[in-house]
């Protein structure tokens, strides 16, 4: 389609970045005294009760762990955003906002072509914003462990799955601000009892056999670029019961889909977390609980089958 041509993202994953973010939460001094506690208790808690990020304001830099608890009846992730130096929300509202909900109507109306030309209105230097990491799909209920490093800044947190009128989380509460300080969480890189690549040459390679019980996963990007959905790829992990469709499944995962991403999520599958978009060359760490039975891994992109990004996985006791 010509109007992709339009665009030069640069790598850059601009799925529905801070689509509909209307208000700044706050502003930007650290919180020291919170910053003192997460040191002392590295982790880092979010909690979805509905359509809202529940976190502190201010959290140490360099390795933290995300606990994301989805008490909602919805399906959630959230992605780590981060903007060029000295943007704003007033920039977000004013410059990229508009093009954003006048390309996604375009978009569920059918009209691809035309949505994706509005996208090409954006300003050049939204393709400096960098995706760098959070926790992926978490089913309802299910609580997810991603750990990541982050350097001193401002970040914001968003969540772009779709209500199932097509509206994006984004755009009723899902998205917040955090701010990064330069006082250092002191914890180290952590080992993994399994490891992950992910490349656009290569999709999801895990050469491990998976054992049912508390499991731990190193993730690494070993390259990145911008698939047809202007996403890069991540990795998601999930249980499946036998009346899981992996075509529908595949289609969902596609947000270009008007049906991609969008309650309810396809049956039979139960997400249980990953790892987010990351720059090549980075590396993150998730955890998760596994019982005997079939697993799948999972990238957020379109045909993921054939990228070898959709890989069964069965596992023993």
């Amino acid at each position: 389609m010509k109007p992709y041509k339009r665009l030069n993202w640069n790598g850059v994953f601009v799925l529905i970045l801070f689509l509909l973010i209307i208000s700044c939460k706050g502003d930007k001094k650290q919180d020291q005294k919170e910053v003192e506690q997460l040191i002392k208790d590295p982790v880092i808690e979010v909690i979805t009760n509905n359509m809202e990020f529940q976190m502190p304001d201010t959290i140490p830099s360099g390795w933290n762990t995300f606990r994301y608890i989805n008490k909602s009846t919805q399906t959630h992730f959230f992605t780590i955003e981060k903007y060029p130096e000295g943007k704003t929300l007033e920039d977000v509202k004013e410059l990229v906002i508009p093009y954003f909900d006048s390309g996604m109507k375009f978009i569920n109306e059918g009209k691809p072509e035309e949505g994706f030309a509005e996208f090409g209105k954006l300003p050049e230097w939204f393709s400096e914003v960098k995706i760098l990491g959070g926790v992926a799909l978490l089913s309802p209920g299910v609580t997810g462990e991603t750990t990541m490093r982050l350097d001193p800044g401002n970040y914001f947190i968003e969540c772009y799955v779709k209500m199932s009128n097509g509206v994006f989380h984004a755009s009723v509460g899902m998205f917040d601000e955090f701010y990064v300080s330069g006082s250092n969480s002191g914890n180290t890189e952590p080992t993994a009892d399994y490891s992950i690549e992910l490349s656009s040459t290569d999709g999801i390679v895990l050469k491990d056999k998976l054992k049912a019980g508390n499991a731990s996963f190193s993730v690494f990007f070993k390259d990145q670029i911008v698939h047809e959905n202007f996403a890069g790829h991540d990795v998601n992990l999930a249980k499946i019961d036998d009346s899981a469709d992996l075509e529908e499944i595949e289609s969902w995962m596609n947000w270009a889909d008007p049906k991609g991403l969008i309650e309810p999520a396809p049956k039979g599958i139960t997400f249980l977390g990953g790892v987010n978009n990351m720059p090549a060359g980075e590396r993150a760490y998730f955890k998760a609980n596994l019982d005997q039975g079939k697993y799948i891994l999972i990238a957020e992109v379109p045909n993921a089958k054939s990228k070898n990004m959709l890989k069964v996985i069965d596992v023993s006791n």
